[in-house]
């Protein structure tokens, strides 16, 4: 059942990101969805006969859609008993802001009760899931480490393991899934945004995550989840997909989306990465620096309450004409954004924040970047844990991989 990147240094490198913007284009790349790419939700033929009858629990927000109509609504309309609904980060309307703890309450606009997974609470528990015949799971994700929807996964899957509830997965293809890349995550270092020993880039859908949680052997005391998946139709890895719907509040275009494992390095930095301006993880910059040509100025708006730097303005640069092709050239982390910035910030023993040894899952990468290692040095120093995870990566693919 398929129920499966001297003092001129910085200025060299933005001189090839300008002519790397003309050559590719001057256009954000907006948010389309290719119709020959089907996700696992808009195949409701192959898994209405697995859950007809069943007293089911949801984990899903704003990206669980079937066509234009969300997923609650398609299943209440042929029937089918939603008892709970479980809501991740940003919530099951996906307006709350990064960080901000999830409420469990009533949905208004079909009464279902709904169950936080993030605030206090990671993981369903017992009395969460009494009654429950069946959890599905349909979130879009992105492809990285630090989203925390695989983190709400893996605790998913450990509670419906310890409970001996069944878990289906409606799997969403990975925008990101077309490389690998970053330091795998050291287990001393991890967290919510954070649990398991992957790089930053994974290059795994959902399905594929859940499928290697299982095998290995990474849920609590070793324990395996009853998992059954539904496959997107006409997505391999090679596919640079584009997401029809923002999967969080800052996450607005696929440029965006693109840089996002690059730029949220800066975020445990003095750097702001445009959140509160209209263009989040594609403006980077901060009060007074010196070698950007950008100005923003952040404010409190939906999406971003009180974000770094509200009010004030900054300088920086402007990565919203980065397109596909230039992604498409560029497979991999890109280090010289945290370097540059870095080189240039007076105050160096200023510059990071306890929270970038949590987003890189080890310390070592701060320490080789404030030694001045070379990016050639920091990607050699990751080698030896990405051979390793393509290797085990191998095992749960269930779809054509990029090489």
């Amino acid at each position: 059942m398929q129920i499966n990147f001297s003092s001129f240094q910085p200025y060299i490198l933005w001189v090839s990101i300008f002519f790397s913007l003309n050559f590719f284009g001057a256009v954000s790349q907006p948010l389309s969805h290719p119709l020959t790419i089907q996700p696992g939700a808009s195949q409701v033929e192959e898994y209405l006969p697995v859950i007809r009858g069943k007293r089911i629990a949801l984990v899903v927000n704003q990206t669980s859609t079937v066509g234009s109509q969300h997923l609650v609504d398609t299943l209440l309309r042929l029937g089918i008993e939603i008892n709970k609904i479980f809501a991740p980060e940003h919530g099951f309307r996906g307006e709350s802001d990064a960080g901000e703890q999830i409420a469990t309450g009533i949905d208004l606009k079909t009464k279902i009760p709904i169950i936080s997974l993030y605030g206090n609470v990671y993981k369903p528990t017992q009395e969460n899931l009494s009654g429950i015949d069946l959890v599905i799971y349909d979130i879009q994700d992105v492809g990285v480490r630090f989203y925390t929807y695989i983190s709400t996964l893996h605790y998913l899957m450990e509670a419906c393991a310890e409970n001996k509830v069944p878990l289906l997965v409606l799997d969403r293809p990975n925008p990101n899934g077309y490389y690998v890349d970053g330091p795998v995550l050291e287990p001393e270092f991890a967290s919510f945004i954070g649990v398991d020993p992957i790089p930053i880039v994974y290059g795994m859908t959902p399905a594929e995550y859940a499928n290697m949680l299982n095998g290995e052997h990474w849920l609590k005391d070793g324990v395996t989840c009853d998992l059954q998946f539904i496959l997107c139709q006409g997505y391999t890895h090679d596919s640079l997909y584009s997401l029809p719907i923002n999967p969080s509040p800052n996450l607005r275009s696929m440029t965006a989306i693109r840089l996002y494992p690059s730029l949220c390095f800066l975020e445990g930095t003095v750097v702001s990465v445009g959140r509160g301006t209209d263009k989040p993880f594609m403006l980077t910059g901060y009060p007074g620096f010196k070698h950007g040509s950008a100005g923003f100025t952040p404010m409190s708006i939906r999406g971003a309450k009180n974000p770094p730097y509200e009010s004030q303005e900054c300088m920086g640069y402007d990565l919203s004409g980065l397109n596909t092709g230039f992604f498409r050239e560029n497979p991999r982390l890109m280090l010289h954004w945290i370097t540059d910035f870095y080189t240039s910030y007076p105050e160096k023993e200023k510059f990071f924040t306890s929270y970038f040894d949590k987003l890189a899952g080890t310390d070592l990468l701060r320490k080789q970047i404030e030694n001045g290692a070379s990016e050639m040095e920091i990607r050699r120093s990751w080698e030896p844990g990405l051979e390793d995870y393509k290797s085990l990566r191998k095992k749960y693919l269930l779809y054509k991989d990029f090489e």
